[in-house]
């Protein structure tokens, strides 16, 4: 029973209706050209969606005249929100709960902010070692913590969305199991709370991409 039900999460599946990880990038075709073109309120919501992030990165990072920084992070966040609604859909691999995808977004995106910060600004990246107002006694063992901090910030990251994807996805399917071996509870009942689940599990995709965002973004004001 285990096996079977975190097969789903096995991108390797042998599954005839399974995209794999084709699904990291199917979401492009649910986007055609004329979407772009044409005005309609598809294209409105994202734009507005867009909007609303790029003034809130911009004030949080103060990088008005850097756009670079905020268009990053959008990108990411739209990736990140597209495969998790992905994986919301029948016979469509969740690559965002699979360890490996979280990790190779994580470490990247972190690697490139610590390289950053410790070359253009090597003496700020020291003073943030030591918190202001740390007894002398405590430095070092402060230093040894921030240090273990900032390392597995990727692994936090990458296991927070994987999670979180995961925890969702069982609970739909250990609830559709159930109903299927069960004579007992109505179909009605049964459709209501897939229903609930299902809408709660869309909440959760798009606040878990856009947790992840804000975290990046505030580890990357730490190098300024």
């Amino acid at each position: 029973m285990m096996t079977n039900l975190f097969s789903i999460f096995d991108p390797s599946t042998s599954n005839l209706f399974s995209f794999n990880w084709l699904s990291t990038i199917l979401f492009i075709l649910f986007t055609p050209y004329m979407y772009w073109i044409i005005p309609s309120r598809y294209q409105m919501l994202i734009s507005k969606m867009f909007m609303t992030l790029n003034k809130e990165f911009s004030i949080l990072l103060s990088t008005s005249k850097k756009p670079g920084m905020t268009l990053m992070l959008i990108s990411l966040f739209w990736f990140i929100l597209m495969n998790n609604f992905m994986g919301l859909m029948p016979y469509i691999f969740t690559s965002t709960s699979h360890i490996m995808m979280t990790l190779s977004l994580a470490f990247p995106a972190w690697m490139t902010i610590m390289i950053f910060g410790w070359l253009f600004n090597t003496n700020h990246m020291f003073s943030h070692l030591v918190p202001q107002g740390t007894p002398s006694t405590l430095m070092i063992f402060m230093v040894c913590i921030e240090t273990i901090s900032n390392l597995i910030r990727p692994i936090t990251l990458s296991i927070r969305l994987a999670a979180n994807m995961i925890a969702g996805h069982l609970l739909i399917t250990l609830l559709s199991n159930s109903a299927v071996m069960s004579n007992i509870i109505p179909l009605i009942s049964i459709s209501m709370s897939q229903i609930i689940l299902l809408l709660l599990e869309t909440a959760v995709a798009f606040i878990q991409a856009y947790v992840f965002v804000v975290l990046m973004s505030l580890y990357s004001t730490e190098i300024h």
